[in-house]
């Protein structure tokens, strides 16, 4: 067992383990969702690190794949609701792409848990928030990903 491996071990043992998760926020909606919670002072989780994309539809499965070996617990990805894409059906690919990869990894072995896809606008900073914190408490119940982490 490695050191990290002790180390994750014990601090989840002792209830301190906090999960590790990546949101992919599409620029137009989704961040803007986030932004809005951030001022509207709607508490969630730290933990959540975003990273602003262009639209949904422009996040690849490599990019989750790659999360998920840089040691992410969990993957969100959020954008505009199916019809307000502000690239018309940036979201409709976002969609399905996101869909048919859930069930490849639930196949790889990874709880489809870890990986969510939610459609939020830029008005839905509550809903942002709730989203997030539903997510971390989720991903905490499973504890922390072993699978797809790059072995150095």
């Amino acid at each position: 067992m490695s050191v990290e491996q002790n180390t994750l071990e014990r601090e989840k043992q002792q209830g301190e383990w906090t999960p590790k998760i990546v949101g992919f926020c599409c620029n137009w909606c989704s961040y803007a969702g986030a932004d809005l919670a951030g001022t509207s002072r709607f508490q969630y989780p730290s933990n959540l690190r975003i990273i602003r994309v262009p639209c949904s539809g422009r996040v690849n499965p490599h990019m989750v794949i790659r999360a998920f070996q840089k040691g992410a617990d969990g993957v969100l990805v959020a954008g505009c609701h199916p019809g307000d894409c502000h690239y018309a059906t940036g979201n409709y690919y976002a969609r399905r792409r996101m869909l048919v990869f859930k069930r490849l990894l639930e196949y790889v072995g990874i709880e489809p848990e870890r990986f969510q896809a939610r459609w939020i606008s830029g008005s839905e900073g509550q809903k942002f928030a709730e989203n997030a914190i539903k997510l971390s408490e989720e991903i905490k119940a499973l504890g922390p990903n072993r699978k797809l982490r790059d072995v150095r």
